[in-house]
């Protein structure tokens, strides 16, 4: 029973600190840590060497996400989409320009960032609660406060399976695992922690159409309940009129912010909005925008 109680208690304590709009952030003093974007670049550039030949990948980026909203990056292949995802969680230094998250310089790998990618990386040796868990194991490696006993996160984890459907299927194997179900997992792997922003590159690009937009109305209900911020990059038109308030159409050679679409539709979205006049414009205008700029990569 004391246990328990300790559990909710760091639970609520979690939320309130790492959750995006937790009780702390709506209440907080607005000159103590709430810079009201979520993540801030300011003339990013970044070059890249091989065979001693630099490249620039990207050029002048400039941009801010707003906090509890989502935004999306498109354009050709090559354009830096996935650069910027890494710099933003400092897996790599930018060449030029600064990088802030939540109001704070990104001088290294960030702590309070969840990831999800286009294959899912599940250890195959691990059962799927173990591989959930993994996240938390690396952070009590480091001493993260957010990394108690494994046992009170355990339930958290069972639950969290549950609210995307996988109930039951914490002592599966990834093996026996549709794709949907894989890449469901990976979601919720990368929400264990409750961070404040979650980075997404084309997490839902290998599955089937169908699956696909059961994927994405699963992430419009999880970024509804748990209000984070996310930064997605996909080709998916659709998908990104879906899920996103604002999309960055990108151009390459170097990589540029080229044009900025507000997303006019209302929160929650649905299937069917996709095939409204004014979602259909938009997708027609940015694939007419990011063509050109394919042609100029071919």
């Amino acid at each position: 029973m004391l246990r328990r109680a300790q559990g909710e208690s760091y639970r609520q304590r979690g939320s309130k600190r790492w959750g995006g709009l937790g009780e702390e952030r709506r209440h907080a003093p607005p000159h103590v840590h709430l810079n009201p974007q979520a993540v801030a670049l300011r003339n990013v550039s970044y070059d890249y060497v091989t065979g001693g030949r630099v490249t620039r990948a990207l050029a002048d980026v400039s941009l801010d996400v707003a906090r509890g909203t989502t935004v999306a990056f498109v354009g050709p292949s090559g354009c830096g989409k996935s650069t910027l995802l890494k710099l933003i969680a400092g897996l790599q230094h930018p060449t030029e320009g600064a990088i802030a998250v939540d109001g704070r310089s990104v001088l290294g790998p960030l702590k309070n960032v969840g990831m999800a990618f286009q294959n899912p990386v599940l250890l195959p040796w691990r059962s799927v609660l173990d591989n959930l868990l993994l996240p938390l194991e690396i952070l009590r490696e480091n001493n993260d406060p957010r990394a108690p006993d494994r046992a009170l996160w355990r339930d958290q984890a069972i639950a969290l399976l549950g609210t995307v459907g996988l109930a039951g299927a914490e002592h599966r194997q990834p093996r026996e695992l549709s794709g949907g179900m894989r890449q469901r997992v990976s979601l919720c792997r990368a929400l264990i922690h409750a961070p404040a922003l979650l980075l997404l590159d084309e997490p839902f690009a290998a599955l089937d159409a169908f699956t696909r937009e059961e994927m994405w109305e699963l992430h419009q209900r999880l970024r509804l309940e748990r209000e984070f911020t996310g930064v997605l990059v996909t080709h998916d038109l659709r998908e990104a009129v879906f899920l996103a308030q604002t999309i960055y159409v990108m151009s390459a050679n170097p990589g540029r912010i080229a044009h900025v679409h507000q997303v006019r539709l209302g929160v929650p979205r649905t299937l069917e909005q996709l095939y409204s006049p004014e979602a259909t414009a938009l997708m027609r205008t940015m694939r007419e925008q990011i063509r050109p700029s394919r042609q100029a990569v071919a």
